[in-house]
C-alpha cells in the first residue's frame, strides 16, 4: 500500500490519495454492481449497474414528505445542484439511456483524489485512502439497501420513492 501524498502548490497544500482501481472494484464487486473504472490522475470514475436487481437504485428525493422514513435512515446525502456526497471527495451523477432517460439501475460516481489538506470526512476524520475505501463501500451499500437522498437542485435525479413532479419545472 501507498503512501499518501501531499503536494504543495504556492499557498496552497492537496492530499493526494493513491487509490487502489483493484481495491475499489473490489468493493463494488461486494456491493453487487457490474462496473467499469476509469483512473485518471485527479479523479476515479466508476460506471455502475446492478443488472439483476427489480427496484430502482434508493437514490430518493429527500424533500418530498412522501421518503420521510428513508430520510430519518440515510447516512449519505448529495447535493442535486452539483452531485457532491455531502462530506466525502465523491460525486453522483444518473445514467441515461440513448432516448435520455434516466437509467433505475446504474449511477456514475466520481472519487475526487486531490483534496486541501483541511478536508475532513464525517466526524472530522482526516482523509486517508483506507477511510475512502469505507466510506465508498458505505455509499454503495447505501444505494442498494438504506437509501441516499438528493437535496434540492436539478442536475441530480432521484431514481426511487416518490420522484414524479408536479406540474411543469424550469
Amino acid at each position: 500500500m501507498k503512501a499518501m501524498q501531499v503536494l504543495q502548490a504556492g499557498d496552497h497544500k492537496l492530499l493526494l490519495l493513491e487509490l487502489d482501481p483493484e481495491f475499489v472494484a473490489n468493493i463494488a464487486k461486494q456491493a453487487g454492481f457490474e462496473f467499469k473504472i476509469d483512473d485518471n490522475p485527479r479523479s476515479m470514475s466508476l460506471d455502475l449497474l446492478a443488472p439483476d436487481r427489480q427496484a430502482p437504485l434508493l437514490l430518493f428525493d429527500a424533500a418530498d414528505p412522501g421518503n420521510l422514513g428513508w430520510f430519518s435512515r440515510c447516512q449519505f446525502y448529495v447535493d442535486g445542484r452539483n452531485g457532491a456526497v455531502l462530506q466525502t471527495p465523491i460525486y453522483v451523477a444518473n445514467q441515461r439511456d440513448r432516448g435520455g432517460r434516466t437509467l433505475p439501475h446504474a449511477i456514475r460516481l466520481r472519487i475526487t483524489k486531490e483534496l486541501p489538506t483541511s478536508f475532513r470526512l464525517p466526524g472530522k476524520q482526516p482523509v486517508t485512502e483506507q477511510m475512502v475505501y469505507a466510506v465508498l463501500y458505505n455509499l454503495l451499500n447505501a444505494l442498494m439497501n438504506t437509501g441516499v437522498g438528493v437535496c434540492g437542485g436539478s442536475i441530480v435525479k432521484p431514481l426511487a420513492g416518490r420522484t414524479e413532479s408536479i406540474g411543469v419545472r424550469n
